[in-house]
């Protein structure tokens, strides 16, 4: 995933950029970068993050650049604010989102002998500096960033930075936010509408899906009118959003509310306590709770002080450990008791199946588990939210060879089906493999409903396929 932040300023830029960029630390554990432009002209860092803080590695930083005008991002992969050197000039580009077909792509622009590329370790191109090849590619930067999101199958938001101020091209169908603040001073462009409140700004402008604006430290002008078309993505709400943030309107912790409130509707069970799988289970929990009335308890807290998110390792199995190790039990509120726990979503099934082996060794009697979004059939092709090579790495995929010997489109079709005999056989069989007493998942016309928008503007492809 990512996160981007952006300031055009009538004064000094750089310590809402520093602290807007820092604001975004959920969305990605690997790189950071910060680009300011100023009298010197362009002045960027880039820093490894996944063993220090964006904030510790960038502050030495901080006081050496100067600039009113300035873009960065928190990002899962690719370094990057690049600063590139073209015909239109040179200017700083930063990202969030996938490329699909690169390869093809690739092999255009170099067969045309029109670009070359670095190589990033593990031989990956860079997306960002593909993204700015793409742009090259047309005689103005406007109809190069319309050509790139034309190009580009997946989806890319991009800001692009030169002396006359920040470009901000929100992705073609808005799968991720793009939004303006205002303060006396200028501007600040974002992904997360909270970034920029306790810096003093306030909500000016949400772009829409596809729009392109020039952010300077005086206006903001449209470049490029957004789009009807809206498919922006629903797993921001259940799980990668910040709790504070809001799209389109919504808060991310209403949602995530209102999640817990459609499952306790249609559930039967009676658990003594209900609890959530920290952090983003935790108010779908709530929600389920105040609904239900069944008591909302903390039966496992988790230690953040000296671990890092249970993503950052590259191999699973030790992110695997990460996650469990960073768990501590409360005996007093698990022995005896029969919980009810609320995760946002299950996707292999090895840190649920090891987070309630660990409830049952603290003393839980029974474990029912609650997903707050329906079973996970597809891998995202439109943001980095997973590093996973195979679909086959998802526990209902796994689940439906196992069961049918087979796995086909019209299959994962009737295991989708949550009124059908195969998504209960289905289900059943995870919840035996790995062993909660039940297990349940949040429906997708249930979902659609807890985000309270038109359900046409919203992306469910991991769940239905659909585009």
């Amino acid at each position: 995933m990512g996160g981007f932040f952006g300031v055009a300023s009538k004064h000094d830029c750089v310590f809402d950029l520093f602290f807007g960029i820092d604001y975004h630390s959920h969305l990605g554990t690997r790189r950071g970068g910060m680009t300011v432009f100023g009298e010197a002209g362009f002045n960027r860092a880039i820093h490894n993050i996944e063993n220090s803080p964006f904030r510790t590695k960038f502050e030495p930083d901080v006081h050496n650049m100067k600039g009113n005008l300035g873009i960065g991002c928190i990002s899962d992969y690719e370094p990057q604010p690049l600063i590139v050197k073209s015909h239109h000039g040179t200017y700083a580009i930063t990202t969030v989102g996938k490329i699909n077909n690169i390869d093809e792509i690739e092999k255009k622009l170099i067969g045309h002998s029109t670009s070359h590329f670095l190589e990033m370790s593990g031989g990956d191109i860079n997306p960002t500096e593909m993204v700015a090849s793409l742009i090259d590619q047309k005689e103005n930067l406007i109809d190069g960033i319309l050509y790139a999101q034309e190009v580009i199958e997946g989806s890319m938001t991009i800001l692009l930075l030169n002396e006359k101020g920040i470009y901000v091209s929100r992705d073609k169908y808005g799968r991720t936010p793009a939004v303006i603040g205002k303060n006396e001073d200028g501007f600040c462009v974002s992904f997360e509408s909270f970034a920029y409140l306790n810096l003093g700004y306030h909500d000016y402008k949400q772009l829409g899906p596809g729009e392109i604006c020039i952010v300077t430290p005086n206006e903001v002008k449209t470049l490029a009118k957004p789009q009807d078309k809206m498919r922006i993505c629903t797993f921001l709400w259940v799980y990668y959003g910040y709790p504070s943030s809001s799209y389109e309107g919504l808060s991310v912790e209403q949602m995530r509310y209102n999640c817990g409130k459609y499952m306790a509707m249609r559930d039967d069970v009676k658990p003594d306590i209900v609890a959530g799988v920290p952090d983003s289970g935790v108010p779908h929990a709530i929600g389920y709770s105040n609904y239900s009335g069944i008591p909302f308890s903390r039966p496992f807290i988790k230690y953040t002080p000296a671990w890092s998110r249970s993503f950052t390792p590259t191999i699973q199995s030790k992110r695997n450990l990460i996650a469990k190790m960073k768990l501590i039990p409360v005996h007093d509120l698990i022995e005896g008791k029969k919980l009810m726990l609320i995760d946002d979503s299950i996707v292999r099934g090895t840190q649920m199946s090891e987070t309630t082996q660990f409830l049952y060794e603290s003393g839980a009697k029974e474990v029912h588990i609650r997903s707050a979004c329906p079973p996970l059939m597809y891998s995202c092709k439109y943001l980095n939210f997973s590093r996973s090579k195979s679909e086959m790495d998802l526990i209902t995929r796994r689940t439906i060879l196992k069961l049918e010997g087979k796995i086909n489109e019209e299959l994962i079709k009737e295991y989708s089906n949550p009124d059908g005999e195969k998504y209960a056989k289905m289900v059943d069989e995870i919840r035996k493999e790995l062993n909660f007493t039940t297990l349940r998942y949040n429906r997708l016309d249930d979902l659609k409903k807890a985000c309270e928008i038109d359900e046409c503007k919203l992306c469910t492809y991991c769940w239905d396929g659909k585009e």
